[in-house]
């Protein structure tokens, strides 16, 4: 075991020696076109059992009926009655979340 320095100066150099640097921070990973995206979703009770009535594939129900959703409403292609992304906030949801 290491002994403390006795000098004061050594102890003052001890005490304030810098700190290893620490690791860059991890790459963003790069999204993948067509990639899903795991997120929490509040649906009303009866919409919720309504896809889930045929069974298994209820959450790719759902995301088919979003997807035709906003193709019908002129998503996707920059359409002028699409949403900007920096217009989908809070303001648009009831609060709940």
């Amino acid at each position: 075991m290491a002994r403390r320095p006795t000098d004061p100066r050594d102890a003052a150099e001890a005490a304030f020696k810098p700190k290893t640097p620490a690791a860059p921070p991890a790459p963003k990973a790069v999204a993948i076109p067509g990639a899903r995206e795991q997120v929490t979703l509040r649906l009303d009770q009866d919409v919720l059992l309504h896809f889930q009535e045929d069974g298994a594939g209820w959450q790719d129900r759902i995301n088919a009926a979003l997807r035709d959703y906003v193709q019908t409403h002129g998503g996707f292609g920059g359409d002028e009655r699409s949403i900007p992304v920096d217009q989908l906030s809070s303001a648009n949801d009831d609060g709940a979340g």
